[in-house]
């Protein structure tokens, strides 16, 4: 027995220790997020915590140790960073942390000089929670945090997602779970044909509904910022739905495309009416400039009056929808020349009949 404790004490010393562990000292350089999806900051409680005395600021605003590795979230160095200009309270006080953030920022460059810095994943999401609901987004949350850290801290930096630096598990409830996963992968879909900064910041900053440090009212909180921030980013681009009455058999109608993004869009635009009144054209490869408006002529032609619903669909060249439909309704109040055609005929042909009948009558009765 004696012989078998020192055998795995023996092993126990030999195993390789994971990066985390055999560090000299670590600081962690984490928070919760203050910043809403809309960019104003929910509150004043960031300034606080850079102070010198706050929970940040007695992180850097301390005598300098020989050996230590600083594991830095890149989401929350962003934060500081958008303190350091003109930045706004949700809760409409004045702001105080211009000041504050930018000494602590000045102070975190210098005291990491020539020390080793690990960049978490952008957000510091809960890596086991993340791999579960989007693993390939985790893999840009890493990449993310590297490239945002080394502007920030103008220097580079490393990045181990199996380095195990990642701590702390996140508690979300089934429906925050759902709406992470929609809003992400609506965001996913609009990136694909909309190449734009702000676009991309957005979906980085989605990593943050899944940070551990976030207590029941945050996770409420941000995940309704959320929510209410990807609908309006998704409505950047649009067509504007419209009531239409319609007198002749054939006519155009204006329908505008409006693109709110800084870069040019180009796209399909798919017009699917709900039944078979009337007939639409759709368009193919249609270039919306950046910041304006195009308005497009749809050829309506008239089979039957009534009204008619037609979807309006924004796709990419692979024909995915990647922005809520727009929807045009019509009422047709003219009857096309070929229904009238039809339905002379047929009253003409019960005309004959009746004629022919009557006079098959007659003969009847001179017989």
């Amino acid at each position: 027995m004696k012989k078998l404790i020192v055998f795995f004490t023996f092993v126990l010393i030999m195993l390789p220790l994971s990066p985390a562990q055999s560090a000299d000292s670590i600081v962690r350089i984490t928070s919760m997020a203050h910043q809403t999806y809309t960019g104003e900051f929910r509150n004043d409680d960031l300034a606080q915590e850079l102070t010198p005395s706050g929970v940040l600021g007695l992180l850097v605003y301390t005598p300098r140790v020989a050996n230590t590795t600083w594991v830095i979230d890149a989401a929350l160095i962003d934060e500081v960073i958008a303190m350091t200009g003109d930045y706004v309270l949700a809760n409409d006080a004045a702001p105080i942390g211009k000041e504050i953030a930018t000494a602590w920022l000045e102070q975190l460059r210098q005291i990491t000089t020539g020390q080793q810095v690990v960049a978490l994943a952008y957000g510091n999401p809960d890596v086991s929670l993340t791999k579960r609901l989007a693993p390939s987004e985790l893999k840009k949350y890493y990449a993310i945090g590297k490239s945002q850290l080394e502007a920030a801290l103008g220097r580079t930096v490393r990045s181990e997602p199996n380095g195990g630096w990642s701590t702390g598990k996140a508690v979300l409830t089934n429906t925050q779970r759902k709406a992470y996963t929609e809003n992400r992968k609506a965001l996913t879909k609009l990136s694909r044909a909309v190449e734009d900064p702000e676009l991309n910041s957005m979906r980085a900053q989605l990593s943050k509904l899944l940070s551990p440090g976030l207590d029941k009212d945050s996770r409420d909180f941000f995940s309704y910022s959320a929510d209410a921030a990807v609908a309006e980013m998704l409505n950047k681009l649009r067509i504007n739905s419209g009531r239409y009455q319609i007198t002749t058999s054939n006519v155009k109608l204006p329908v505008t495309v409006i693109n709110e993004f800084d870069t040019d869009i180009t796209v399909n635009v798919l017009m699917i009416p709900n039944n078979s009144r009337v007939i639409v054209n759709s368009f193919e490869n249609i270039t919306i400039p950046a910041q304006s408006k195009r308005q497009l002529e749809v050829i309506v032609e008239v089979v039957a009056p009534g009204q008619t619903a037609v979807t309006a669909l924004i796709t990419d060249a692979e024909g995915n929808e990647f922005v809520p439909a727009a929807t045009l309704n019509l009422n047709s109040t003219v009857i096309d020349p070929r229904v009238t055609w039809f339905t002379t005929g047929a009253a003409i042909l019960l005309l004959l009949a009746g004629a022919a009948q009557s006079i098959r009558r007659v003969r009847r009765r001179v017989t």
